[in-house]
């Protein structure tokens, strides 16, 4: 399996287009030591020929761009077989509206992700310029699919919330957000995806539970991030993210997992963002990567 980062950071980037914080000023005045990054989305592939997005970031065009093996090898096609839903929060969907250029597209999402992602949206209609041109896909929580390319998926729900732009008009779902996990077929290697995690439970568990590759939710390093930084008023657990650092923790749980363990979807006020940072330092103690543009594995 054959796994490229497309982005790295939470919604907005890095540097955030109007955020002056530290990391940010830092980054662009060339006096922080870190690498600047687009929203999170991943390519992954088992055959180097069919590829799948998991998650569209707004910045799809580019992301796409900047990998050859997903650019068209005829006057009109495209590589990538589908589009893998964790969960309907902007910088998860809306590169979808990107692409809409007649190009048939493949979707897998939950019923719920669905609804709030075409329900009474009137730019949806921009990718319905033919019949089928997408072919959603629904996801049943906890059941196999099979997808192109020699990979499966299961999609499983773990804590998390509603989008913001649905927090007023839809009741929350064990469907909002979930992990993916892929399997190959030939190789059995799993990767489990699980860039939002509101916090520790069973089902986190049950998710990462024998992966080969683990991307795990490193938005925050700190509940009081943002607060502290005067940057907002709500704590990482109130935004459905677990804080990395701390005695409660992520790190401490990714550290006890075997195989490869790499952070994604990072704030951009995260300090695991400072490449030479004690903070980066403890994660690469426990054995924990941190995402950047360009990463490339192979399972």
């Amino acid at each position: 399996m054959q796994l490229r980062v497309l982005g790295s950071a939470a919604g907005g980037g890095f540097p955030q287009w109007n955020c002056g914080c530290a990391n940010c000023s830092g980054l662009r005045a060339g006096t922080l030591r870190a690498r600047a990054r687009s929203q999170e989305s991943l390519a992954v592939s088992a055959d180097r020929e069919h590829w799948l997005l998991l998650n569209a970031s707004p910045e799809i065009r580019g992301q796409i761009e900047s990998f050859t093996p997903l650019w068209p090898r005829e006057k009109r096609h495209s590589p990538v077989s589908g589009v893998l839903l964790t969960n309907g929060d902007l910088d998860h969907c809306l590169g979808l509206l990107s692409l809409r250029e007649s190009q048939p597209i493949a979707v897998y999402a939950t019923a719920a992700v669905r609804r709030g992602f075409t329900e009474g949206n009137a730019l949806y209609r921009t990718l319905e310029r033919f019949p089928g041109q997408v072919r959603w896909h629904e996801l049943a929580l906890g059941r196999e699919v099979e997808l192109d390319g020699g990979l499966s998926l299961t999609a499983l729900p773990v804590p998390g919330k509603l989008p913001i732009h649905l927090e007023r008009s839809s009741a929350p779902s064990p469907e909002d957000n979930v992990a993916l996990r892929l399997r190959e077929a030939g190789s059995g290697r799993t990767l489990a995806y699980l860039p939002a995690v509101a916090g520790a439970s069973p089902a986190v568990s049950a998710a990462v539970e024998g992966a080969d590759c683990i991307f795990f939710d490193g938005t925050f390093w700190s509940s009081d991030e943002l607060v502290a930084a005067g940057l907002g008023a709500r704590r990482a657990e109130e935004m459905a993210h677990w804080p990395v650092g701390g005695a409660q923790g992520s790190l401490g749980f990714l550290a006890k997992l075997p195989g490869r363990r790499v952070l994604i979807h990072l704030n951009n006020t995260n300090p695991l963002l400072r490449e030479d940072g004690p903070e980066a330092a403890a994660a690469r103690a426990a054995g924990v990567e941190i995402a950047f543009d360009g990463m490339e594995l192979r399972l």
